[in-house]
């Protein structure tokens, strides 16, 4: 077992214990105390970083590991330090005690992502003990929150730091890597190369006010709800991007049965709980989240508001919001609450096929695959600020029975300790030798 393999679990386990609750609205701790655990464990080995704080407690830690061949651009791997939180009293754990139990180790960012922080720091803190260079220069950042939109992490590094990231023109973070069993004889690792684009999206109608007792044509609560009735309710049709076609196609080869493009549903049970990463990456998605409007039992109000959730995808950006207007309704307007990019890249390349043939030296029996996932991640900031092409790289041999994607922010939250294991043996290969 390799000096990284050794300590990778107690260091997950470490900065599970550094809660750092992203609430999205300015409380909590932030991300210091977790990112005190990376720069103690960095300074520990005579590893210098950089500490920068965009607001109090908003911690980024930054390092460079210099390569043998500075011809070579660098490449970024990047973690965040920050959680979504966690309700104790849901859980059969402490979620910040970092519990290891049954093979696994339970808290609030287990697999998003302390584990890859973990796998990071430990990767790092071996290749100085050994005094091994890798082939080109590699950036770690472990950064602050991810989990609400980057604007203390990412965007603020690469807006008032983009001199730390010189170089670099690919990364890889999280949510990708991972294993799916087929059988005892294959598994099929998604690399994700995609991810939807995002539209939160604010709706106003506005009326005429008045008594709730009298005839009123102009009411802005009728008008919201039809609205958010239209949208809620359309029927989005299947559309393939290039990485969700593939990816459906590789599945259904490798469980021997047919791919039909009307009717993609037996692929999708194939997959089982991950279809809850995949799923919604078939189609535009536009889900209704809230609703406002009045003040009072017998008053019409003059306005009515609603929020749409709505996730389009990658090249289909222009069509997803020409719909979505066309459902509005003329007496409705939208605005943006808060809008990001979609992405997609091939899955080809050097650091494709590095990263496959780091997959297959640990296990003979995978067969890498891209996928699309419904959400993102800091990936989206770094290529639409910096043109950094990005992957979602955090391998993992998983159970053939684990509840992966229930993991995300779920209750119970736990990653298995061979896995980390694995892991840090597909980094090590990945990071060295790409």
């Amino acid at each position: 077992m390799t000096p990284a393999e050794k300590e990778v679990a107690d260091l997950c386990v470490e900065l599970i214990r550094a809660d750092s609750s992203n609430y999205g609205d300015g409380t909590g701790t932030g991300e210091r105390a977790a990112a005190e655990v990376v720069m103690s464990r960095l300074a520990e080995v005579g590893i210098d970083y950089e500490y920068i704080e965009s607001e109090p407690g908003r911690g980024n830690v930054i390092t460079r590991v210099a390569g043998s061949d500075p011809s070579l651009p660098a490449l970024l791997v990047h973690g965040h330090l920050d959680v979504v939180p966690a309700n104790a009293a849901d859980w059969s754990v402490d979620p910040f005690a970092g519990e290891v139990r049954d093979g696994y180790i339970w808290g609030r960012g287990a697999v998003d992502m302390k584990d890859m922080d973990a796998m990071m720091l430990a990767l790092i803190r071996q290749l100085k003990r050994e005094g091994r260079q890798p082939r080109r220069d590699l950036v770690f950042a472990w950064v602050a929150d991810e989990e609400a939109g980057g604007v203390y992490g990412a965007k603020y590094l690469t807006a008032h730091h983009r001199d730390l990231f010189e170089g670099v023109t690919e990364a890889i973070s999280e949510v990708g890597g991972y294993s799916l069993e087929v059988d005892p004889s294959l598994r099929l690792y998604l690399i994700e190369t995609a991810q939807k684009g995002l539209a939160w999206m604010k709706l106003t109608a506005d009326g005429t006010a008045g008594h709730g007792s009298m005839l009123n044509s102009d009411n802005a609560v009728t008008e919201i709800a039809r609205a958010v009735a239209r949208i809620g309710e359309h029927d989005w049709p299947l559309t393939y991007t290039p990485t969700v076609r593939r990816f459906l196609t590789e599945v259904a080869s490798a469980f021997e049965i047919e791919f039909d493009e009307d009717d993609p549903q037996p692929v999708l049970d194939r997959i089982g709980p991950l279809v809850r990463f995949v799923g919604a990456t078939l189609r535009h998605t536009t889900n209704p989240t809230q609703l406002g409007a009045g003040y009072k039992s017998n008053v019409i109000p003059g306005q009515a508001t609603a929020v749409i959730d709505g996730r389009f995808l990658p090249g289909f950006e222009e069509d997803f919001f020409k719909t979505v207007d066309s459902l509005l309704g003329p007496k409705v307007r939208r605005e943006f609450v808060h809008h990001d990019i979609a992405l997609e890249t091939s899955f080809d390349g050097d650091l494709v096929e590095s990263m496959i043939a780091a997959i297959k030296a640990e296990d003979p029996a995978a067969r890498a695959i891209p996928y699309c996932m419904s959400g993102g991640t800091d990936n989206k900031t770094f290529f639409a600020d910096m043109g950094v092409r990005g992957f979602g790289f955090v391998p993992l041999r998983l159970p053939g029975d684990m509840d992966f994607a229930s993991m995300f922010h779920g209750v119970d939250e736990r990653v298995p300790v061979d896995a980390l294991h694995f892991g840090v043996r597909v980094l090590e290969r990945l990071l060295v030798n790409y």
